[in-house]
Order: C-alpha cells, then structure tokens, then sequence
C-alpha cells in the first residue's frame, strides 16, 4: 500500500510538467542531504532551485520516512543527488516510483568508488566533497550549455572555499597522527583515517551502524578501553543514541576521556567547511588535553 501511495503521488507530480521551471532557466535540483543541497546551490547560483530533504541535525536520519512533497520534489528534479551506499535508500524507492529518463542522478559512492557494505559516511572524507564538485559541474553543463562559463566559475570558487578545511586537516594530522580515539559508530570514520588517528573497537561500531547487538566481548573491549584510558578521545554520534552508547558516554565521561560530538546532517547557517572545521576545532581541544 505505501509502494503504491508514493507511485500515485509520483505521478500526480509527474502531471506538473517541468517545462515551467524551464521556462524560467532555473534547473531543480533535489539533495537527499543537505550538505549535497549547499553545493548544488553553491556551483549552479541562480541557474538551479534546490531542495534539500534531510536537513535537521535533530533528527536521527536513519529514521527518516519521505512525504509526499519529497516525492513530488523528486517526481520534478532535473538532477537529484543522494549518497548512495545504502544510506538513503529511500531515495531509490522514490525515483523509481517516478521515472524519468531525463533526470541526472548523482551518486555519490558511485563517484567515489563506494558500493553497499561500505562506511556510508562520505561526506567526512575530505576528498569526497572535491569529486561530486566536479561531477555535479559537468551534469549541469550538460543540462544546460548556455550558462557552462558560470558553473566553472563557481565550481573553482568552491574548491578555493575548500582551503581552510584542508589546512586544518593537515594540521591535524602533523601534530595528532597516531593517537587512538575510538567511536559510537563510524560516522567520522573516514576523517579519523583523513587525520592519521589510531581509530579502537571497529567491531563495535559496525554494529551499532547496521542495527545490531555489539557481542558481549566487544562492549568489554570498548569499556575497557575507556576506563582504562588506553584511548584519547570517545567520539559521539550526538544525532542517533541509545542506552548502549549513552552508556559509554557515561563511562567515558567518569573515566575523564573527552567526548566530541558529531553529527550526520550539516546544522543550520552553517557551510560544510564551517560545519567541519568546527568539529575540528573541538576534536583538537580534545586531543590536546592528552598534551598536558
């Protein structure tokens, strides 16, 4: 029955041509995350309308369930952007309920070589951003030539925006490399790897990640290595939580061990750079207080 409400829905939006928004020279486009929305909005300027669909630092995204103004959003794109990897298959469910042999769809682990079973967690990747920079240019040259010129422009604008969240990495991992941390779950998995750091109890978070019960064992490991203070810092998936790791936080927090949260979705007024290099910033006044 819901298979069939969002296919009614993703016709009835299909029955609003897009010819108007043509008409206008504005290209939708739909952002499943709306760190992905920035950069559409970013490169494309008044060339593009976009929506961005999981938008609330507030809101465990994996609970998510779409609307029907999603599904008439996506019914309606020239381009759509989702992460793929399983993380918002969601988004798979809607384009098929509303084909459309015209709409560009960016991939992201597609475009970053990721596939189902990988951390899905791509925009912690300092490389990622780069990459669907570039594909997202291209696409939005092909679906409009006439403004090519203004999408280069603002393509390179947003790589030089890029710079300070480089440099911080960089800094990082100069001065941090090697130190060992462990996490809730591997949302900042890939910019652990990005900074050097000595990333504890995988397992662990594996599991958390993909719904499951962490083994007996491996909540020993991971409480041990709190209590004993054999790692620096607990990093917190402050978006999503349950008894198990609110557990941890406490232990961590009893322990000593500083606790930085992370979240999924890129707060409100924020840019993706501020957004990062603010998690930077309190991640390096947490290992820093390993220095004293």
């Amino acid at each position: 029955m819901k298979q069939l409400l969002i296919g009614a829905m993703a016709l009835f939006a299909a029955q609003s041509t897009q010819a108007e928004v043509v008409a206008q020279g504005v290209l939708s486009i739909v952002a499943a995350e709306n760190f992905y929305g920035e950069i559409a909005q970013t490169i494309g300027g008044t060339q593009v309308a976009v929506t961005s669909i999981l938008s609330n630092p507030n809101q465990d995204p994996h609970l998510f369930e779409a609307s029907p103004s999603t599904a008439r959003a996506v019914a309606h794109a020239h381009i759509v952007i989702v992460n793929g990897a399983a993380y918002d298959p969601w988004m798979d469910r809607l384009l098929e309920a509303s084909p459309n042999p015209k709409r560009e769809v960016l991939n992201v682990a597609s475009v970053t070589g990721h596939k189902r079973g990988d951390n899905p967690h791509l925009w912690y990747d300092p490389a990622t951003m780069p990459a669907v920079a570039r594909v997202l240019t291209a696409r939005l040259t092909l679906c409009d030539p006439p403004n090519a010129n203004a999408y280069r422009e603002r393509h390179n604008a947003f790589i030089r925006s890029l710079v300070p969240l480089t440099e911080k990495v960089t800094a990082l991992k100069s001065r941090f490399a090697g130190t060992p941390v462990t996490a809730t779950e591997p949302v900042f998995g890939y910019m652990a790897s990005a900074l050097g750091l000595e990333m504890r109890n995988d397992g662990f978070q594996l599991a958390i990640m993909n719904g499951t019960e962490p083994s007996p064992r491996q909540v020993a490991a991971f409480e041990s290595s709190l209590r004993d203070r054999t790692v620096k810092v607990l990093i917190y998936n402050s978006q999503v939580s349950d008894d198990t790791t609110s557990r941890l936080k406490r232990i961590a927090d009893e322990a000593g061990v500083p606790v930085v949260g992370v979240t999924e979705t890129m707060p409100a007024g924020k840019t993706y750079v501020q957004w990062m290099v603010d998690q930077l910033e309190a991640l390096q006044a947490a290992l820093s207080q390993g220095d004293r």
